[in-house]
Parts: C-alpha cells; structure tokens; sequence
C-alpha cells in the first residue's frame, strides 16, 4: 500500500524505484549459511536494523566496520536492557559487566531478548567479540568506553522514574548522547575528520538527543502499552493526571498540546545538528549521519499535532524516505538544508495558535530556517527543487506502474 500512495507523489515514486529495491530495503531473511564471524555480523545488522544498515553499509570498509561492530555492542546492550521478562536485579549486574566482556573471546550472552533477532544476536555474541577485538586499538577502547558509560546510565535508569526535563536529558545522553559522542571519535579515529569531532562531546550528544527524543515521542503507545514511560512527568503531568489518559479521544486536545510541548523541546536540538553536520568533510560520512536527522525532523513533521500518534504508529512515507535518502545521497550537506528547511516550514504551516508552546516552537522553526537559508543562500520550496527528474520518464514509470498494480494487485511490488 505504501507503493500504491507513493504513484501519487511522482518525485517520491521515482526515488523509491531508485533506492527501495536496494538489498538493505527488502524483507528480512533467513541468516546464510557458513559465514564467518565479519559476513555473521553484517547478516545480523541487517536482521536487526534495516535501517541503519543501509546508512552503515555506505560507509568506506575500514570505518564501517568499527561501527557495524558499535552498533552490534549497543544493541546487545539495549536488548539486555529492554527485556522486561527479566527481574531488573538480575539485569543490573550484566548491565555494569557488558563493556568488560568486549575482552573475553567466546562469551555469549543467554536469557535475553523479546524477538528472535534480539536473542540471536545475545546468544552469539562471542562472533561480535571476536571482530571486535580484530578492530584493534584505534577503535576498541572507544567502543569499550561509551559501553561502559552507557551501561551505567541504563542501570541508573532502570531503577528510577523521568520526572524532569534535565532527567530527560540525561536518560537520552545515556542512550543516544553518547552514541553520538563515540560516532565523533570513531570518525576522528578513521582519519577521515578531523581533530574537532575527537573533542565535540556537547555536539555529538545533541545529535543523539534528538534522534532519541523523536523516537521517544512517536513511540508513546507502544511504550505505554508495554508499561514503560519515558515521556518526562514534569511535562506531561502539566496536561493530565495520568499519561495513559491520552490514548482516550476525549483527552485529545491536552494530549496534543503535550506532543507539541516535546517536540517543541526536541526542535531545539536542530540548529546545534545542522552546525555539527557543516564541519563534516567525508561525503559518506556526510551522509551517514544526515540521513537519520533527516528522517527525524520529517518524522517530527509527521507526528507534529497528530492525534494518530496516541492510536497507532505515525511514520513518513517509504516514498518520502527514499526521497529523501535521494536527495542527500545526491546533494550531500546542501541537500540535507533544503530538507531541514522544507519539513521545518512544513510544521510552521500546522502550528495552532492557541497552542501553549506555539510562540516557542516557531522560535525554533524561524532558526532553523534562516540558517538553512544563510547557509544555501536561497530560500527552498519543495521537494521537487531537490533532484531534477526527466518527468517524461517519471510519468511513464508512474503509468507502467500502475498498469502493474491494477493487473497484479497491490501486494506486487512488496513481492520485488
């Protein structure tokens, strides 16, 4: 179905024959036989996250690597972390041990996970350690270290509540901060960029926080439902007594007066990225770390005074993320501002006046539209500015496709 809304948007439609078909975009399989311990480890990422396979796996080969084994560790962390099957004083102790058996061949890690994958990749965790270890001294003790602190932090949290919003704050530096603080050393320890990104703690960790703040937001009713909450008290208790209340209709207009209140907070993470991203100098690396903030600011476009995100999932079109993987793939650090700019005025178009952090959210928008501008020297449009289609072929492809649909029915492209 997604293909079928996609033949409406004829720029998008094209992307996605361009880029969906792409191996990190089809359907998960089933892991291949007789891999060693490096092929093991790629076919696991891919089972784990598709999508920052695709970002990953576009990385130069000495780099990908180091952070195809990074993502692996702090995933078989999270899935430690995220079981709620298991007692929270049986986790604590894995949790502050994780980092110390990066150093122990053949570990494995048994009695985790809450999918298949998940446990998958716990249980042969010694092939992640092998490679690990083959990383050598330039990339292990970083890797060890942003475990280690991030193991710590998850266990702080596990035993206490996010009431406030420098709470807030500090959960998502312990998830996502420090990814951000690790990606920046790793890239300085390429030597693909240079000496800044070894000591930008305070840049990297906002790029974290606002990946992770979005996936907070969007993710409310799956995380209310499985009893967890990470939406900060202090700001939801200003709209109802009990954050569940949201999921009923007749709290709608406090529910999405709480949304707009932290996705106002999340905007203000936007500039610091953007300025993060312009000292970027590797075209892959470039794009490695602007299609995700990317794709956050369109999903906080997505979600932004959207009541569909306290009943079900709010997600940006496939078209629109191969679009925009297009786009920046295509245009590197100038496509990233148009995007930034294009979903930002999008939002500033839907802001309600009577909304309580209206007057802050467009404080927010209006900066990270004049620096998109600044630093474009031209005020962005639309998407159809972006990357210049034949639309002769874009019209052909959108018939032929169409004919496909209406003969094959419209399950035919989930089957390519």
């Amino acid at each position: 179905m997604q293909y079928v809304k996609s033949l409406t948007y004829p720029d998008e439609f094209l992307s996605l024959i361009k880029i969906g078909y792409t191996e990190s975009f089809k359907p998960k399989s089933t892991l291949k036989d007789n891999l060693n311990n490096k092929e093991w480890c790629y076919e696991i990422l891919n089972k784990t996250s598709r999508s920052f396979a695709f970002v990953i796996n576009e990385l130069d080969p000495h780099l990908k690597d180091a952070i195809c084994i990074f993502y692996l560790v702090l995933r078989g962390l999270d899935t430690v972390e995220d079981d709620t099957t298991v007692a929270i004083e049986t986790k604590l102790p894995v949790l502050t041990q994780f980092s110390e058996i990066l150093y122990q061949p053949g570990h494995k890690v048994f009695g985790y996970g809450l999918n298949n994958d998940e446990k998958l990749l716990a249980e042969n965790f010694d092939k992640v350690i092998d490679v690990f270890l083959k990383l050598g001294e330039g990339f292990c003790p970083i890797i060890a270290d942003i475990t280690k602190r991030m193991a710590y932090g998850m266990a702080e949290f596990l035993q206490k509540p996010v009431i406030t919003l420098p709470e807030w704050d500090l959960y998502c530096h312990y998830v996502a901060g420090l990814v951000g603080i690790g990606l920046s050393r790793i890239f300085h320890a390429s030597g693909l960029e240079g000496e800044w990104f070894a000591t930008a703690d305070h840049e990297s960790n906002q790029m974290g926080l606002f990946l992770q703040k979005t996936n907070i937001i969007r993710d409310y009713l799956e995380d209310i439902n499985e009893n967890r909450i990470f939406w900060p008290r202090d700001v939801w208790s200003r709209y109802t007594l009990h954050l569940e209340n949201f999921k009923n209709v007749k709290y709608q207009m406090s529910a999405l007066h709480c949304l707009n209140d932290l996705i106002t907070n999340a905007l203000g993470h936007a500039v610091v990225c953007l300025d993060y991203m312009s000292r970027l100098k590797n075209e892959k690396v470039i794009n490695f770390c602007a299609i995700p903030q990317v794709m956050a600011i369109g999903t906080l476009n997505a979600c932004y005074n959207n009541y569909n995100v306290f009943t079900g999932v709010v997600k940006i079109r496939k078209g629109q993320r191969a679009l925009i993987v297009d786009c920046i793939q295509n245009k590197g650090i100038t496509g990233t501002y148009e995007l930034f700019y294009k979903f930002a005025n999008e939002m500033q178009s839907k802001v309600p006046v009577n909304d309580p952090s209206a007057k802050k959210t467009l404080e927010h928008l209006n900066a990270i539209q004049t620096l998109c501008v600044d630093k474009l020297g031209y005020k962005p449009s639309g998407f159809n500015d972006f990357i210049s289609y034949d639309w002769m072929a874009v019209a052909s492809v959108a018939a032929s496709s169409a004919f496909l649909i209406a003969r094959h029915g419209p399950n035919f492209f989930s089957k390519l």
